[in-house]
């Protein structure tokens, strides 16, 4: 069982709109709401490919029971913790040339016994886990540690992880040594600073600093990895419009796969890659264009651009 971790768990509301400006009232299209938060998302993608996965994290108040049911209802394992917090609504807006507008509350106030009880059911958890991935931002009232204290409980138990945070909590994650690091180029930059616009040179020192592999988002431009052994590039072989929320989860949740399945770097990051641009071309995020995605992971060629 893969296990997701949202403690920032919300309600996702996405508009779909001809178009957006400021100071203008917009006539909404389509409205899509559902369970959010990038562990959320992840989860949707693996159990969409048929893997074993579960998700926990902190839920609370209207809009997390309103969450919590599309969850069940989407038929993902729930394992969340209640809390006595409202979780947050998020709201995206969405343009038809792939130009998207997103709206996001800080988080529900988590109690101290609240997070004890949390960290006590994910230490139980992890008995039936093969991989964990912990991903999304933090609520505010959490110490920046906590992704940290969590991937070291999973380290105890055999089990590893994939972080996908930023800012500090990223910063203390990275130090309990993640198995994967799922980064993009703004989030690094926010930990190791801009480096000359290097990137290559700031997933190094994330490596130094603990982490197993970083896989680096780009945009359209493609995956970066870089591992014990080389630095690897992959990138579809054209630019695709769309709605970028969700293409990191998806990469995630090929690199957990691969992680699990024993795939060589070159081909994990192919898969990525190709499952990360099939979720640009679907209308929300924890979605992907499962034709586009067949397509192109017969098309996406994974380069060596340096040997360790």
């Amino acid at each position: 069982m893969i296990l997701t971790v949202t403690l920032n768990f919300a309600l996702d509301v996405t508009y779909t709109v001809k178009r957006f400006e400021r100071g203008s009232t917009a006539r909404v299209q389509t409205v899509r709401r559902q369970a959010g938060g990038k562990g959320v998302n992840v989860a949707r993608v693996l159990h969409a490919l048929g893997r074993d996965v579960a998700v926990t994290g902190l839920v609370g108040g209207f809009s997390g029971r309103s969450a919590r049911a599309e969850l069940q209802a989407a038929g993902l394992r729930d394992e969340l913790v209640d809390i006595d917090g409202e979780s947050r609504l998020t709201v995206m807006v969405a343009e038809p040339d792939g130009q998207a507008t997103g709206f996001s509350e800080p988080g529900a106030v988590v109690a101290s016994a609240e997070w004890a009880a949390f960290r006590a059911g994910f230490t139980d958890l992890m008995s039936g886990a093969d991989a964990v991935v912990l991903a999304g931002s933090l609520p505010h009232s959490l110490a920046p540690d906590a992704y940290a204290q969590l991937i070291q409980a999973a380290t105890a138990a055999g089990v590893p992880a994939l972080l996908d945070a930023d800012g500090e909590a990223l910063e203390q994650g990275i130090a309990a040594c993640p198995a994967i690091v799922s980064i993009n180029r703004a989030e690094l930059a926010g930990v190791v600073g801009d480096g000359d616009g290097d990137a290559v040179a700031g997933a190094k020192a994330l490596r130094r600093a603990g982490a197993g592999a970083v896989v680096l988002s780009q945009g359209a431009a493609g995956l970066t990895c870089v591992t014990d052994d080389a630095v690897w590039h992959a990138a579809p072989p054209a630019a695709l419009t769309g709605n970028p929320t969700g293409a990191g989860d998806a990469a995630s949740a090929a690199l957990v796969m691969g992680l699990l399945d024993g795939i060589g770097w070159p081909e994990r990051l192919a898969e990525a890659a190709a499952l990360s641009a099939a979720a640009v071309s679907a209308p929300v995020a924890g979605a992907f264009d499962a034709g586009l995605y067949q397509r192109l992971r017969t098309e996406i060629v994974t380069r060596k651009l340096e040997s360790g």
